[in-house]
């Protein structure tokens, strides 16, 4: 097979540009650019013109400019758009990539080479920093359908694959989609009745003002603590230990770490002569001074920490609590909201009522306690809103509960197009009540599409074993699955049908 390239075009290459144009258009006599069209094309705008060829020889190209958009709006024709062939109407300062041309020889169709092209200006699109691609899509089969379907009808019949049609079938398998139909576009276009598709492809990347520094990062660092419960003789030999494992993970220039569920729990063995539930009660009063020491070490070490869980007496009720630590110096509560048997019959704990998604320097997240993602309509409500990593201090007994923490939380990030991240608690308490042993494998999972480990796994701690976790993760990976994954479970879901949504409490 002779070799296949993509690149720039020039002047040089006009008469095989024009010999594949004039077959690609048989049925037009006469239509192809002059040679004056390209050589404007090339003088204002050389990366928007794009050949391919094969074994040397041009046989197909795309060809754009750069326009201001709203000086034209979606209803205009191609004359209008070219400055009736000029090209005067191209903008550097302009914010879409229009496409006035696209052709393949057809000799050399069914070699995915329209594609590579499609392709190619995406890449450009992109590094422009424009907003979309828009170009006017021919409709070269209507012809045969005019008497039976409107230009209404011919479309939907496209789009639901009924019928074929060899533009608008290819432009839609490359991500654009129909802002509309257009009357008069293109006068000489017979086949399509003088009508066309106005279509759009969108940068996801887009900024609006690439001048300012953007303060929110797309590769994220997170360092997950599995804690070793071990008994300590007060609290500065507590605030010791979480000091090592900040310094620690900050020393890897770490964003976040992630703290496990009641990690605290082993300042309850002086209260072990109590009942269980005085004795969480007695855990509570360290939950403040907790608090204030992760604030200090978030600025100090300059990272964002979310501190696990610790229990918290509000209006004489015992909520399980937690804190994110921003390395700025703020900080915000969140609560869980499901409490298991065990926790309602040994200490009296009860469920909190807000659920909220986090600001961060580093992206949105959400955070939920253990249990709560064994829930899936907390993920989806937090995803809703923009989540992009979910992180689940989690502490579990048993292997079977650890299990259902780690099941549920893979399906979290599957279902709801993002990372989560759960961290956990190791080891044996002998001396606390109701925290004899512990089960625990921190773990990061992904979505489980092609940009992604196979089995959704970014990484796993060793079970059962105290261990630092670090771990990257790439935001912009997510942006690319909600546009054009495989599957879209975000996108695709029948709201028309049904729907997930607060009642009270939230905020």
């Amino acid at each position: 097979m002779e070799n296949i390239e993509l690149r720039l075009l020039n002047m040089n290459d006009y008469m095989e540009l024009k010999d594949s144009m004039i077959e690609a258009y048989h049925s037009w006599a006469g239509s192809y650019w002059k040679e004056h069209h390209i050589e404007t094309l090339l003088n204002i705008f050389p990366e928007g013109q794009i050949a391919v060829t094969v074994g040397d020889v041009v046989v197909g190209a795309a060809l754009s400019i750069v326009v201001k958009y709203n000086d034209y709006g979606d209803d205009h024709t191609y004359q209008q758009i070219t400055g009736n062939f000029t090209f005067k109407t191209h903008n550097p300062k302009g914010d879409v990539l229009y496409g006035i041309e696209v052709f393949i020889h057809p000799e050399y169709r069914g070699m995915r080479l329209g594609r590579r092209l499609y392709d190619a200006r995406k890449e450009l699109c992109e590094s422009l920093n424009l907003k979309s691609i828009i170009a006017g899509g021919r409709i070269p089969n209507y012809h045969k359908y005019a008497d039976q379907l409107t230009p209404k009808e011919y479309l939907q019949k496209v789009k639901m694959r009924e019928l074929l049609d060899p533009v608008l079938t290819f432009q839609i398998a490359n991500d654009f989609h129909i802002k509309k139909i257009l009357k008069n576009y293109l006068s000489a276009d017979e086949e399509s009745g003088g009508y066309a598709t106005l279509l759009e492809w969108n940068n996801i990347f887009y900024e609006k003002d690439p001048r300012k520094i953007s303060l929110q990062k797309s590769a994220v660092r997170i360092g997950l603590v599995q804690w070793q419960m071990r008994l300590f003789p007060n609290l500065d030999a507590l605030y010791e230990q979480i000091e090592f494992f900040v310094d620690t993970v900050s020393g890897y220039k770490s964003d976040f770490i992630l703290f496990p569920e009641l990690f605290n729990a082993p300042l309850m063995a002086d209260y072990n002569h109590l009942s269980e539930a005085e004795s969480i009660r007695k855990l509570a009063e360290f939950t403040f001074p907790l608090r204030d020491k992760f604030i200090e070490f978030a600025k100090s070490y300059n990272v964002n920490i979310i501190t696990g869980s610790m229990p918290l007496v509000r209006d004489g009720d015992l909520y399980n609590v937690g804190f994110l630590c921003r390395r700025d110096g703020s900080h915000e509560m969140y609560e869980k909201i499901h409490i298991t048997p065990n926790e309602i019959h040994y200490w009296g704990l009860v469920g909190g009522d807000k659920v909220k998604v986090f600001e961060t320097d580093a992206g949105k997240i959400g955070i939920l306690i253990c249990y709560d993602v064994e829930f899936p309509e907390l993920p989806r409500l937090l995803a809703d809103q923009g989540m992009q990593i979910l992180f689940v201090p989690f502490l579990t007994d048993t292997q079977n509960a650890y299990t259902r923490v780690r099941a549920c939380s893979r399906a979290r990030a599957i279902e709801n197009e993002c990372f989560v991240a759960i961290a956990g608690c190791v080891g044996n308490l002998p001396k606390v009540e109701n925290m004899d042993i512990q089960f625990a494998q921190s773990v990061v999972f992904t979505p489980s599409d092609f940009p992604f480990p196979t089995n959704g796994v970014k990484a796993e701690a060793t079970p059962n074993t105290e261990a630092v976790l670090i771990v990257d993760v790439d935001l912009d990976l997510l942006k690319e699955l909600h546009h054009f994954g495989n599957v879209r479970t975000l996108k695709d879901r029948r709201n028309d049908l049904y729907e997930v949504r607060y009642l009270k409490g939230t905020e």
